[in-house]
């Protein structure tokens, strides 16, 4: 198996940014650990791929977060704005740049790993899980290039995300305590990975009260107004309606209300809501939703800290980090009883 720069930092216990800056006699490293570093690599023969050491020889002090211009959805709205605020925090004090990439081109060289990796336009990237695939993160893994992921990927790759598995246990839990017992999900499409992280939490709480996972009180689609509006008028006018729904987005949630608002369902006597999120309507719809606050200006502080990391700016060992939601109850699922 082909030696790589991880093993030759395992062995020296350094950081992969160490070994790099030793190969090219950094000044920044002392003697006696460039000695060490390059008698591992001389034991271990080791021989450095020609790009990543190209890459490592020169840097730009610019950092790029991509989005897929495609998709409205991923830049028109506050949690992308957000995290943009929240990597600024961490990279302007140490005189790194931020720039904004879209990787939609139609040209074999004008994909971003040409643009931005291979012509050293940037040190490191920061993406979503919709941008980094599986096969883009085995390439930059290839080159050695530095790269987190916001969303959950695998090793060896670095990542942060919200702890959204734990986002569905504590709003199912919640509605269980306010004394609602047949509670359906709405929103999020069926294989997505934010679904079915959220679902998980949701089913394994219910199971965990006792309660029946029923696959009709289950209806994927997108975490729209239109969706939510159709899912909950298919719900409440069923047989056994629920009597609580735990919303995917507040756009899930708005349109939750215009149905119940229809149907003339008391909100929270007859119907809880709780939803995912709290921008940008929750505090202000009539009743106000309860939600799930995920801090997504702390999302892009950690990404832009990992990043830094990588770039030997900074020192940590996490490969991955998960940040906890925050409940805010209000009249959507408050029982005046309760």
């Amino acid at each position: 198996m082909k030696v790589t720069i991880k093993d030759i930092a395992q062995a020296a216990g350094v950081a992969k940014s160490t070994v790099s800056k030793v190969m090219n006699d950094s000044p920044k490293i002392s003697e006696e650990t460039k000695t060490r570093v390059r008698d591992i690599i001389k034991q271990m023969n080791y021989t450095p791929s020609s790009i990543a050491t190209g890459l490592a020889r020169q840097s730009s002090n610019t950092v790029a977060i991509l989005i897929d211009m495609s998709k409205e959805s991923e830049f028109l709205n506050q949690f992308f704005y957000n995290i943009i605020g929240g990597v600024e925090s961490v990279i302007g004090p140490l005189k790194y740049e931020l720039t904004i990439a879209n990787i939609q081109h139609d040209q074999a060289e004008g994909h971003f790993l040409h643009r931005l990796v291979l012509n050293k336009r940037v040190d490191g990237i920061i993406a979503n899980t919709s941008v980094l695939t599986p096969e883009l993160c085995a390439e930059l893994n290839r080159l050695e290039f530095p790269y987190i992921s916001i969303g959950e990927i695998n090793p060896p790759g670095t990542w942060v995300d919200c702890d959204n598995e734990l986002g569905g246990t504590v709003l199912t839990g919640h509605l269980l305590e306010q004394g609602y017992s047949s509670i359906a999900f709405i929103g999020g499409e069926q294989n997505e990975p934010l679904f079915l992280r959220r679902i998980a939490g949701y089913t394994a709480t219910l199971r965990q009260a006792g309660l029946p996972v029923r696959s009709d009180r289950i209806i994927n689609g997108r975490a729209a107004e239109e969706d939510g509006y159709d899912a909950a008028m298919q719900l409440l006018q069923s047989a056994e309606p629920p009597d609580a729904i735990v919303c995917m987005s507040n756009f899930s949630a708005f349109g939750v209300l215009q149905a119940a608002r229809e149907l003339k369902v008391q909100i929270p006597a007859q119907l809880g809501i709780a939803t995912f999120d709290e921008y940008p309507l929750s505090p202000y719809t009539t009743p106000p939703l309860t939600s799930l606050n995920m801090d997504t200006f702390q999302l892009g502080v950690s990404a832009g800290r990992l990043l830094m990391d990588k770039l030997g700016t900074t020192v940590t060992t996490e490969s991955g980090q998960l940040l906890e939601p925050v409940l805010i109850p209000r009249l959507s699922s408050l029982r005046s009883s309760k």
